[in-house]
């Protein structure tokens, strides 16, 4: 399933000639997203290494799967977090850490993002896995 929501979100972007474009998809993106209440934005929820205040929920569902819910007070961070929460939320643990994480890469965002957003982006993903460990972990102590 992750290899098949990256194919989803390269073939998006493909769409896109232009990088302002894929920006302002971005940008949409972050604006369709849920996010978190005003009461769920709890400074242990941030993630570290982000230039902006990403705060970023997960929890193991009884199906096995990770629940993965965020929030960004930057508008573009927020559209980034959404195509990484996209991409992960309600695969297993296993399935988490055994992804090849490739469409950042593939669509462009590392070589056209900023170098710190580069690295928060890391960092989301950095935090997703450890959440994926710490959940798989459980599930084998049960």
């Amino acid at each position: 399933m992750i290899e098949q929501k990256q194919q989803e979100i390269i073939e998006e972007f493909a769409f896109f000639e232009e990088w302002m474009h894929k920006y302002e998809h971005i940008i949409e993106l972050g604006k369709e997203m849920k996010g978190l209440t005003d009461d769920e934005k709890k400074d242990e929820l941030l993630v570290a290494g982000c230039q902006s205040k990403v705060w970023l929920k997960a929890s193991l569902q009884a199906t096995g799967t990770v629940k993965l819910e965020a929030d960004s007070d930057a508008i573009i961070t927020r559209g980034l977090v959404a195509l990484v929460v996209g991409v992960f939320n309600e695969e297993t643990p296993d399935d988490i850490l055994k992804a090849n994480i490739h469409f950042m890469n593939d669509i462009g965002l590392v070589s056209n993002l900023s170098q710190t957003r580069s690295n928060g982006l890391a960092a989301m993903v950095k935090q997703i896995l450890l959440f994926a460990t710490v959940f798989q972990a459980q599930q084998k102590s049960n």
